[in-house]
Order: C-alpha cells, then structure tokens, then sequence
C-alpha cells in the first residue's frame, strides 16, 4: 500500500513540475517570443523587407541574402539614427526598434513568409538632409512634428556616420541619437515649466512687476541678468529672459512645485516614441531657498532635458494643452493632457510675444513662429548650448520643434538659424 501511495505521490509530483514548467514556458514565449523568433538573419529569408521615409525613399533593404541602405550617402548619414543598422550600434534605430513591423511577428503564429513588407517612416529624409547640413558639422539635435497627428517630420542627431562607409575612428556620441537618447542643461527654455507653474500657481502673477538691476542677490550669491531690465511684466520678463524675474518666481514657488511641473509636463519622465524608450531629465529640489534653487528655476543648476521633451511640451502648449503624442510609424491616436487649456493658450500668446517684439520676426520669413530660446551654461570655459523651441502657428503646417546645438554659443544664432533653414524647407513641401 505505501509502494502504491509513493507512486501516486511521484505521479503527482511529475504532473505538477511538468504544468508549472509550461506555464513557465508559455510565459516566457509571451515575453520572449518575438525576440526569440527575431533571432534569425532577414536577409537570408526569400521575403524582401523594405524600409522607407514618408516619401517612399528606401532607407534600408534586407532580402534575398543581401542587406544595404540608401543609395545616397547623404541621405544614408542625415537619417542614421533614424534608420539604425545592422549591427544594433543605434539601438533606437527603426532596424532594432520596429523589428515586429518588419518581420510580420505574430504571437500565435510566429514569423509569417511574406512575399514583401514595407515598413513607411512618418520622416522626410530630404528635411533631415537639410538639418544636418545646416548644423554644419556641430553637435546637435533637429527634431520637428506635426502637433496635430503625432506624425514625426525631422530627426537629426549629430555627429553621424555613414553606415555603409563607418570612419575608422567614431566622432564622439556617433552612435547616441541626442533626440531622444540624451538630456542636456535646458538653460531659459526650462522657464516655460517655470512659467506653466507660476501661472497656475501665482494668483496676482498678471498684476505685479518684476524689477531687474542687472542682478539679484540670493542669501549673499549674485544671479546675473542677460541685462538691467528695470520694471517689467511677466509677459516682458519671459521675452528678456530675465535672470533677475524668474530666480524671484523660482524662489517664490518653492522647489516641491517646480518639480511636479517638471514631472506633470514630461520633462523627468522617460517618455516613449512608439516603444522607443526616451531618455529622462532631471531637476533636483534643493530646500535651502539658496541661489541653486533659483538658477534651477531658470534652467541651470542640475537641469537636465531632452530634446523630445521639449518638442512635445511645445506641441501641447500648440495644441490646447493636449500633447498628441509622437510617432514615427504614422498618424498617433495616444494623447496626453499636459496643462488646462487656459494655461497653455497664455504661454502660447508669451511665445509668440517672444518673436514678434523681441527676436524679430523677420528672422523667420512667412512663418508665423512662436518660441523660446535657451543659452545653456555648460562650464569648464565651453561656449554655452543654443537652444530654439517652439511651434508654427499654421492650420496647414502646425509643426512644433526643438533644436539644440552643443556649445553654439547663441540659443535664437545658432539654434534659431537652423530651425529656420528646416522649417522654411518643410513649409514649402
């Protein structure tokens, strides 16, 4: 009767270890499935995988025991970390990223042979050749979208290389899509989370004046000015980018505020690009009530942004308050409430005051822009980054951008010009 009983028992015991070894391996096929399945050579497959720009420009091509990129090489280093390679080196790259949509990969059924698949980018290669050749060899990062579909237009990340033609030695970041895979110090393009917090936080904050000397003394550390600013409103201090204004507002909020708003509008959350994970900013809370939490309220400090965060907090401010969120696999149906819309219609109107009646609209030829530089202090004696943010205020072209170029030197000089350059190229498309 035991021999029975201890058999019965192993019996059981076998039929235990062998259910929970399925359910381990059927969740491991959920997880794991597609990357197991991905794990082969395309290009040996008898299917063809295409994939293109907007425009049906072939950026890359896999099949038939042969793999290759664009034909032409500007095109093939404008769009590299677009594209990606072979290799993974740009592991945002639409080769490692979109794999799913270039397979055909199906839970239930695995990889299906296709006779073709051509996977369509929302970008235009003819307008990342034109940001690329308009950062002109600095290190950098374009990047526009239609704030209304989602639809991602422009992405640039310099330096690059070409994929087919690698240099022996890699300029430095050659393999780091600064779009969405970098975060630098915003300087004053951070004041529009500081303003979105004043304005929704500040009651009288349209019935009182800012005054500027020059400078502000915080607990016995000067904050300098971009200049002596006298009496101003909160419009004017936004479009003098006045130290002296926002250190005042900064301390007046306190860092716990700032902060919600830095995590509330995206700037220190990773964000996603379809699955593309986006690289997360910074803002540390400093309680002392000293200059360091002042200059974090003017984008110094330990801030940190990226790119894709700015462009997508430029679209929602475009767009109601609503950030569509962007895509480059087509029209986006995700959107996310930023801020109210009363919030984001009154720094829209600040943004636009900015151009019109302080860095000239004349700068801009028939485009009705509305933005905010940034001149980012970077230390050890380097040239500060320029940075240009902002939108298009066009029913036919309602872009939102963000562009920075490291150590230019000159946020509305060297980070306007260049936006300038695409967005004339993309509003005559």
């Amino acid at each position: 009767m035991k021999k029975v009983s201890l058999r019965a028992f192993s019996a059981l015991l076998m039929a235990f270890l062998i259910v929970i070894g399925l359910f381990v391996y059927v969740g491991r096929y959920i997880k794991d499935g597609e990357m197991w399945a991905l794990y082969f050579d395309q290009s040996t497959s008898g299917s063809q995988y295409t994939l293109t720009d907007r425009n049906g420009t072939v950026l890359a091509k896999m099949g038939g025991g042969e793999k290759s990129y664009a034909e032409n090489a500007n095109t093939r280093i404008a769009c590299y970390h677009v594209t990606g390679d072979y290799i993974g080196n740009v592991g945002t790259g639409a080769l490692s990223s979109f794999k799913r949509e270039l397979s055909g990969f199906n839970l239930i059924t695995g990889i299906e042979e296709q006779e073709d698949v051509n996977l369509q980018l929302t970008v235009d290669a003819d307008l990342n050749i034109k940001a690329y050749e308009a950062l002109n060899g600095r290190s950098g990062a374009v990047m526009i979208y239609n704030y209304k579909t989602g639809e991602v237009l422009c992405m640039v990340s310099s330096p690059s290389i070409d994929p087919l033609n690698p240099p022996e030695t890699l300029p430095d970041g050659a393999y780091i899509n600064r779009c969405i895979s970098a975060s630098f110090t915003p300087g004053s393009v951070f004041k529009l989370v500081t303003l979105t917090a004043a304005l929704e936080n500040m009651d009288d904050i349209y019935h009182r004046t800012f005054s500027c000397a020059g400078s502000i003394d915080v607990k016995g550390v000067k904050i300098n000015c971009t200049g002596v600013h006298g009496q101003q409103t909160i419009e004017q201090a936004l479009s003098n980018s006045c130290n002296c204004a926002f250190a005042e507002i900064s301390l007046e909020l306190g860092p716990d505020i700032i902060a919600q708003y830095a995590e509330k509008l995206g700037i220190t959350t990773s964000l996603k690009l379809d699955s593309i994970s986006t690289q997360a900013g910074n803002y540390d809370k400093d309680s002392s009530m000293s200059a360091s939490m002042a200059w974090s309220g003017i984008g110094q400090y330990n801030d940190l942004v990226s790119p894709y965060a700015m462009m997508r907090l430029a679209g929602a401010y475009a767009n109601g308050g609503t950030a569509v969120e962007p895509s480059l696999l087509g029209q986006s149906d995700k959107t996310t409430q930023l801020l109210s819309a009363d919030t984001a219609q009154k720094v829209a109107s600040m943004m636009n005051y900015n151009v019109v009646y302080h860095y000239g609209q004349d700068r801009f030829p028939g485009l009705n822009i509305s933005a905010k530089t940034g001149t980012a202090e970077v230390g050890d004696g380097k040239a500060a980054h320029g940075w240009f943010v902002g939108f298009l205020n066009d029913e036919e072209h309602p872009y939102a951008f963000a562009c920075i170029v490291e150590n230019g030197g000159s946020g509305l000089g060297a980070a306007g010009g260049v936006i300038n350059t695409v967005l004339q190229a993309a509003v005559s498309k």
